[in-house]
């Protein structure tokens, strides 16, 4: 069974930084793809970023050049490192992970395929 718990959300002002952790625990084959996804609220999620089992990565063209996602070695922490935050940026951020090891390539936004996902974290980006 996979357990996802995220961490490092807050509060901060435009322009501001953030880093967002999600430990993991459970077989690694059922978390060969990681991201993060985003709602504000309504019953739908966004994708922000995800990495496959190669180190494969996509991004949200809305945080092309300010986020940057990343794995520790032991692919155990998944880590979200947002800069030039926008107000727009604020969300609540889930940690997912699925057994499919390349993301479902150019479907990797669609929220509802994968399979785990942590409670989630606030971020609130003030003007």
């Amino acid at each position: 069974q996979v357990s996802l718990a995220e961490s490092g959300g807050g509060s901060v002002e435009a322009g501001g930084s953030l880093r967002l952790s999600c430990v993991a625990s459970g077989p690694a084959y059922s978390r060969g793809c990681m991201g993060w996804f985003r709602s504000d609220g309504g019953n739908q999620r966004e994708g922000v970023a995800v990495i496959d089992k190669k180190g494969n990565i996509r991004y949200a063209d809305s945080v092309k050049g300010r986020f940057t996602i990343s794995k520790d070695n032991n692919e155990n922490t998944l880590f979200l490192q947002m800069n030039s935050l926008k107000p727009e940026d604020t969300a609540v951020y889930y940690c997912a992970a699925d057994p499919a090891w390349d993301c479902y390539t150019d479907s990797w936004s669609t929220w509802r395929v994968y399979l785990h996902w942590g409670q989630g974290t606030q971020v609130t980006v003030s003007p």
